[in-house]
């Protein structure tokens, strides 16, 4: 069975996403995407969502 992890992100920089993809990925969670939420009024995006799944063994 696989399961999801969606981390929500308010602060939408590199380094942010960075630490989210190293410590996910360190606890065996594999990257599945990124899906920003932008503003009208900006061209930098306003949230990000990265989405990771772990095929569960037990099941």
């Amino acid at each position: 069975m696989t399961s999801y992890k969606v981390v929500e992100l308010t602060t939408v920089t590199d380094e942010e996403m960075e630490t989210v993809l190293n410590k996910k990925a360190s606890e065996g969670w594999l990257f599945e995407g990124i899906h920003f939420a932008m503003r009208d009024s900006s061209k930098r995006p306003a949230m990000a969502f990265i989405v990771f799944t772990k095929e569960d063994k037990d099941v």
